[in-house]
């Protein structure tokens, strides 16, 4: 069966699978937490499933103080 992973419009992931996950269920995709909203057959193939990727958070920068730094 084939699986095809939504976040909003945009294909996140598709994948030829046995099991059709249920509406709930924690996912991993490509390293990122999903969570299943919705789950809709299209075909008797084709799975539509649409998920809620976690939001990476970007770390900031530590900022070096310059007057740590060896001087020439």
């Amino acid at each position: 069966m084939f699986v095809y992973f939504y976040e909003n419009k945009d294909m996140v992931l598709n994948q030829v699978r046995n099991t059709v996950p249920a509406v709930g269920d924690d996912l991993k995709i490509k390293g990122r937490k999903a969570k299943v909203l919705s789950v809709e057959h299209a075909d008797d193939n084709k799975v539509h499933v649409q998920v809620s990727l976690e939001k990476v958070s970007k770390k900031s920068k530590v900022i070096e103080d310059p007057s740590k730094k060896r001087k020439r």
